[in-house]
């Protein structure tokens, strides 16, 4: 009986005479009547049209986490921030990107998010204490957070190098890193990538090792020791969005202790060399002038030894405040932290201080490379994408984006 009604309904004849729509197909795309219509046409121009993406910046309570107390995101600020996902996020995928016969751009079409979601403040976890900077949802909808904090368009002020190392670190590292979650998720990453520090993942409380312990362990950051596919994605946007200094405090840190194969200082150089990094050599850049500091732990009782590793002076107080967090006050006094080194070159690091490591196990700088050639190759094999390349055109336009704001393509509208 069921099965004879769907037949019933679904079979058509070549005669049938369809009436009109139901639907009122004159409604118009935007809303002319609204307060922020000028802003709406302009989404639906340059996102809905040619990408079918829908940015969500008025605050929708359903779609929000509830766990977090959050708030709306600014209307001016909305607008910056979708002018930047356009200038520094779609036009770079569009260049570099998968093209029709005609040579269109089709790839953010065809893989990227459908739905972008501000939020306009922070969002911390109750239990862990730890930010959450943004999430994807299905492999459709990115959710950007702490919108509010951005710096709008003053008339005469431009955005400075601070200011683009702030929307890396919140808005552009998240969408990187959300985006490369999507494309994994289109076609799998290699195995062979988790292969490289298998057993160090640490899912539950990867919060509680600090950048030096990751770094130790070949992660690029610390959320990517949490999960083998957080490591691949934190490996792709880290590479695309990382300043210089990050970079090269990175390397340091990853040698410092232990984990340099053979041959690994010639594979540093190149990385250094597709990094593009600028002023290498220059001796006012921090990785031309810094210090090594010794951690030691002693026993309270006997006064001997029990722990030691160096740490990079610019990572020593966040050192210690992660272990004041971490730890009572006396396992904290246990600590003390000395002045071991201090270099003017770090071409003098590497060539004459770092040691080879002989052992077995793949860590450090060792495995932070096998990463970095694996997820790579996936890029260049999978998407027809170079990594370095689109870290140079990201960088290039964070460079140039004052000159995309004064230009008449970004235009900040006032309620209507």
């Amino acid at each position: 009986m069921v099965l004879s009604a769907m037949l019933a309904v679904t079979s058509c004849g070549e005669d049938d005479d369809f009436t009109e729509s139901i639907f009122d197909t004159n409604i118009a795309a935007v809303d002319q009547s609204s307060v922020t219509a000028p802003f709406d046409q302009w989404l639906y121009d340059n996102f809905v049209v040619p990408y079918n993406t829908e940015i969500q910046y008025k605050f929708n309570f359903t779609a929000s986490d509830l766990s977090y107390q959050l708030a709306p995101a600014d209307y001016k600020k909305s607008q910056l921030l979708s002018h930047f996902i356009k200038y520094l996020f779609y036009e770079v995928y569009d260049k570099y990107g998968e093209k029709d016969q005609n040579g269109n751009p089709i790839f953010m079409k065809t893989y990227g998010p459908r739905i972008f979601h501000f939020i306009g403040s922070a969002a911390y976890s109750p239990t862990t204490g730890t930010e959450t900077l943004g999430y994807a949802s299905a492999g459709v909808k990115i959710t950007l957070i702490n919108v509010n904090d951005m710096r709008t368009v003053t008339e005469g002020m431009d955005f400075t190098a601070e200011d683009m190392f702030s929307l890396n670190e919140r808005q552009f590292h998240t969408m990187h890193h959300e985006f490369s979650h999507i494309l994994h998720q289109t076609k799998s990453y290699p195995t062979t990538f988790g292969i490289v520090t298998a057993g160090s993942y640490e899912p539950r409380n990867w919060q509680e090792r600090d950048s030096c312990d990751s770094h130790a362990l070949g992660y690029v950051t610390q959320y990517g020791s949490s999960a083998t596919y957080e490591d691949f994605v934190e490996t792709l946007s880290c590479t695309i969005t990382d300043t210089d200094e990050r970079w090269m405090n990175t390397i340091i840190e990853c040698c410092l202790n232990g984990g340099v194969k053979s041959g690994d200082k010639e594979q540093i150089y190149t990385l250094i060399d597709s990094l593009e990094i600028d002023n290498f050599d220059d001796p006012k850049m921090h990785w031309n002038n810094f210090t090594i500091y010794e951690e030691l732990v002693t026993d309270n009782d006997t006064g001997e030894k029990v722990h030691s590793r160096y740490i990079l002076d610019n990572h020593l107080s966040d050192s210690r405040s992660h272990l004041q967090s971490n730890l009572t006050n006396s396992e904290y006094q246990k600590y003390s932290w000395t002045t071991y080194k201090s270099f003017t070159s770090f071409r003098d690091y590497l060539d004459n201080w770092v040691t080879y490591d002989s052992s077995d196990e793949t860590k450090g700088i060792n495995a932070l490379l096998k990463k970095i050639d694996i997820a790579s190759k996936w890029y260049t094999e999978y998407w027809g994408l170079h990594l370095f390349t689109i870290r140079r055109e990201v960088d290039y336009r964070q460079k140039h984006v004052n000159d995309y704001v004064h230009s008449d393509q970004c235009v900040i509208y006032d309620y209507q």
